[in-house]
């Protein structure tokens, strides 16, 4: 197999909302390009992409596919990342390994809320940006429509680079700006060169926009501009390129992906304006950019992983400096050996070994015993690259095995799920006894216990998480209690009288003032375990019974039937009274939220927080139309708030929360179990 230089290659990452076209992009660069032999679709469940038993059943994209491709001497290596917001981990993992970002716009939907997440963290990860127009065989697609839509949201950054010519309707040519050329292509894609429209005036307008942004990338195309000379095609192409290298251009090209329409001018924009690994230089060690040079040690990054039930764990490696073969032997940060089993390429499922893979380019390794973030490296420098960031999770549910199952099998097959999907969670909440798993929405919970079925033979069912409540008491109690038994031979005895009253602090409390000896010090031991293992379960709902505090004052003993048994049974004897006569009551966890919203939804969601016993504890703006509510709320009453915040905000709003504290339960508020 051929190598490539990081000079020839171009790492993409095809970004946008749901149905924007991502896959069927793919599907076309992949064919245009003669890596395929055919085009496959979504509706037939037969795409490069999309191989995954899940995302043909359901008809979109749920992991982040890796492909590869040659265009004009270029291997250009496309992560088709999932559209859908439950499923966003995928594009984190393939923002990181690309340099330039594809952001996919449907002509017939326009700009969507997931176009703008992609777009935002393309330039929050500072990566080239380019849009494409999809899906312009469609009927009722809008160039114009959606190119306004984009100038809008994205600003003066924008600049046409492929535009349709549409005047009758339907897509008539396909316009070149770059050489004011006009193209027609027939059913296999193939384009011929058409006349150019002769009246079509916003033609000339795009085109000389376009001249005008290239003019202000350096000094000498200003002074060219100024004096109304035109660029030459190389002049155009430079300028974009060194635009797109800077932040102040972003290209815009179009194309049908069904009929192959434009699909190789948008291949010719990838890789003339597009930048090389080298170009961007995003990787960083202790806030310094590493340059991809491959004749220096090996260093590379895992920024995807995939838990195969007949390969085992495949990890994707970007290689940044250095060459990664078949005989390397690559270490972690900590200088841990970490041998593996095969160097591939893959095209989606499918997989081709490789015997080299050169600096900036991507590949696979089988059989590592390594994880989605961390460094491999020479042995020569152990320094780590800066650690991935993805989305936390926000919607959990608790999860059993459905049969008679084992487990354990349970936490060992989600464990491996959590190595391939870093926006999973899994928690065993020891109070309530439960499983949880958490992630990104209600869909991204069905998908991940469908692969507990399919992929490791558990299944599961899923409820709502319990609520883990506490029990306190309100007032002061002296309770006396004992324990006496006599059933021959040695008998039982313990006597004790113990204040109970309610303090600060979440855990038991024991004291003692004992005066003259009528609980020997021995004995005090076992007394504070007694108390211990009745604070486990209260009297309201036998949840744990937390901020008590218990004073041994006085009691009596017997030297023959006293023993540690008896005084801990008479403790717990104490601690029931005690639940009975100091008005125990109920506390709720409730957390704290840093809620993002746009400016326009804040009242839609205080009004919700507010319906949920919430608090908002303040508001501020955070710039691009969003404001960060931050709020209180309980758990109980929160258990659904990311599939709602999700609706009111379509999408756009988010949040994260962390346990703040525990409060008395209202009087009258209903308990969830």
């Amino acid at each position: 197999m051929k190598t490539f230089s990081a000079d020839a290659i171009r790492n993409v990452v095809l970004a946008g909302h749901g149905e924007s076209g991502k896959t069927a992009l793919a599907e076309a660069m992949l064919y245009k390009c003669g890596a395929t032999d055919r085009i496959g679709t979504i509706a037939d469940g037969n795409t490069v992409c999309d191989f995954d038993a899940e995302e043909i059943k359901r008809k979109i994209s749920i992991n982040a596919a890796i492909v590869n491709m040659v265009w004009k001497n270029t291997k250009i290596n496309v992560i088709d990342a999932p559209g859908q917001f439950d499923f966003v981990g995928g594009m984190y993992e393939g923002i990181r390994a690309a340099e330039s970002v594809i952001v996919c716009v449907n002509g017939k939907d326009g700009v969507c809320a997931g176009t703008q997440k992609a777009y935002k963290l393309a330039m929050k990860q500072n990566k080239a940006c380019m849009l494409a127009v999809t899906c312009m065989e469609v009927e009722n697609s809008d160039f114009y429509r959606v190119f306004t839509q984009m100038k809008t949201e994205f600003g003066p950054t924008v600049c046409p680079i492929v535009v349709p010519y549409d005047k009758n309707g339907p897509v008539e040519a396909y316009i070149n700006l770059l050489t004011m050329k006009a193209y027609k292509y027939d059913k296999k894609g193939v384009p011929t060169e058409v006349e150019m429209p002769a009246s079509e005036n916003r033609i000339a307008g795009l085109r000389a926009a376009m001249a005008e942004a290239v003019a202000e990338t350096n000094e000498e195309f200003m002074d060219k501009f100024f004096n109304e000379e035109e660029f030459t095609q190389e002049e155009l192409v430079k300028g974009i390129h060194d635009g797109v290298a800077n932040g102040t251009i972003t290209p815009v090209v179009c194309c049908a992906n069904d009929t192959l329409s434009g699909v190789d001018m948008l291949l010719d924009a990838v890789v003339s304006m597009l930048p090389s690994p080298n170009e961007r230089k995003l990787e960083k060690i202790d806030g310094e950019p590493v340059d991809y040079d491959e004749t220096k040690p090996f260093k590379g990054v895992i920024f995807k992983t995939v838990a195969d039930p007949f390969v085992g764990k495949i990890s994707y490696v970007k290689v940044v400096q250095g060459k990664l073969t078949s005989k390397t032997v690559p270490v972690s940060t900590s200088g841990a050996e970490l041998r593996f089993g095969k160097l591939i390429t893959v095209v989606g499922k499918n997989q081709e070994e490789a015997s080299e893979i050169r600096a900036g380019d991507i590949c696979a390794i089988t059989k590592i015993e390594a994880n989605t973030g961390d460094t491999l490296c020479d042995p020569s420098d152990l320094r780590a690259f800066e650690p991935m960031e993805f989305p936390k999770a926000c919607y959990f549910r608790a999860v059993k095995i459905a049969a008679n199952g084992d487990e354990s099998k349970l936490g060992a097959a989600i464990r491996r799920l959590l190595e391939e999907d870093r926006t999973l969670e899994y928690i065993h909440n020891h109070e309530t006894h439960e499983r949880i798993i958490g992630g990104l929405g209600e869909q991204h919970i069905d998908v991940a216990v469908a692969k507990l079925k399919s992929k490791f033979g558990i299944d599961v069912t899923l409820s709502e998480p319990k609520v883990a409540y506490r029990e306190a008491i309100k007032k002061k109690v002296l309770i006396e209690a004992k324990h006496k038994k006599q059933s021959g031979g040695h008998g039982q005895y313990g006597h004790v009288k113990i204040e109970f009253e309610p303090y600060d602090g979440e855990e038991l409390k024991f004291e003692e003032k004992i005066f003259g000896g009528s609980v020997p010090k021995n004995f005090f031991p076992a007394i504070e375990k007694g108390l211990q293992e009745s604070c486990e379960k209260g009297s309201i709902g036998g949840y744990p019974v937390v901020r008590l505090k218990a004073t041994l004052v006085d009691g009596s003993y017997h030297p023959v039937d006293s023993s540690e048994l008896a005084f801990k049974t008479a403790a717990s004897m104490a601690f029931r009274n005690c639940m009975e006569q100091a008005e125990p009551y109920l506390l709720e966890p409730l957390s704290s939220y840093k809620i993002i919203v746009p400016d326009d939804k804040q009242g839609d969601v205080i009004s919700v927080l507010s319906k949920r016993r919430g608090s908002v504890m303040g508001m501020n703006s955070i710039g691009d139309g969003l404001t960060e509510v931050n709020a209180e709320a309980p758990d109980a009453e929160m258990m659904d708030f990311a599939l709602v915040l999700r609706q009111i905000t379509q999408g756009l709003g988010e949040f994260t929360s962390e346990f703040s504290r525990y409060e008395m339960l209202p009087a009258g508020t209903e308990i969830k179990k």
